[in-house]
C-alpha cells in the first residue's frame, strides 16, 4: 500500500517545502527569531582577532564537572552573561534548501508508512486527516519546543508554521488517501 501513497508524499513534500520558503521568506514569522547584537562590530573584531572557528559554544564554559562546581566558575555564571552561540563555516544555501526537501520527502514517507500500519484503504477523509495532521504536529513541532525549553530560542513562528505543515500534511493524504 505505500507505493500507492507515492503521490501524496510527493505532492505533500513539494507543499511543505513551498510553505517552508512562505514561512521564512515572504511572512514575518521568524522576524523576531534573531536580533542584532549591540556593539557587534567589537564581537566580530574580536572573534577574528582570536581565530574563533565554526562550532557550537557555551560561555561560561567548563572543561569538567569538578570546574563547572569551583568558586571561580560559580562567579563567572553569576555575573554573567550566560549563553550558546553558534558560529557558522561557509553557508552553502542550495545545499541547505536540498537537505530541507530531503527532511519533508523523509517525514512524508515514514508518516505516510505508519500510516499503513494504522489506516486501511477506504478509510474516511477526517480520519485520514486526523491522522496525518496529528502526526506532522508530532513530527514538525517536538524537536523544536524540547530545544526551545534548553537553549531559549523563540519557537512562536516555529509552532505556527508546525501547525500549518500539519494541516497541509493531513489535506493532502486525506484528498488523495486509497479508496
Amino acid at each position: 500500500m505505500l507505493l500507492a501513497l507515492w503521490l501524496p508524499i510527493v505532492l505533500s513534500t513539494i507543499a511543505l517545502f513551498f510553505a517552508s520558503f512562505l514561512s521564512w521568506v515572504v511572512l514575518p514569522l521568524h522576524k523576531l527569531d534573531w536580533v542584532q547584537l549591540r556593539g557587534e562590530d567589537e564581537l566580530l573584531k574580536t572573534a577574528r582577532a582570536i581565530g574563533l572557528a565554526p562550532g557550537s559554544y557555551m560561555f561560561p564554559a567548563a572543561a569538567s564537572p569538578d570546574e563547572r562546581k569551583s568558586p571561580e566558575h560559580q562567579e563567572k555564571w553569576k555575573q554573567g552573561p550566560r549563553g550558546i552561540m553558534t558560529v557558522f563555516g561557509e553557508v552553502n544555501m542550495g545545499a541547505n534548501l536540498a537537505l530541507t526537501v530531503v527532511y519533508f520527502l523523509a517525514t512524508s514517507f515514514v508518516i505516510a508508512y505508519l500510516a499503513t500500519i494504522a489506516l486501511k484503504p477506504g478509510a474516511e477523509s477526517l480520519t485520514v486527516f486526523r491522522f496525518f495532521s496529528t502526526a506532522g504536529l508530532l513530527t514538525y513541532l517536538s524537536a523544536i519546543v524540547q530545544h526551545s525549553i534548553w537553549f531559549r530560542c523563540r519557537i512562536t513562528g516555529h509552532v505556527i508554521e508546525s501547525i500549518a505543515y500539519a494541516a497541509i500534511l493531513g489535506g493532502i493524504f486525506a484528498s488523495l488517501w486509497p479508496k
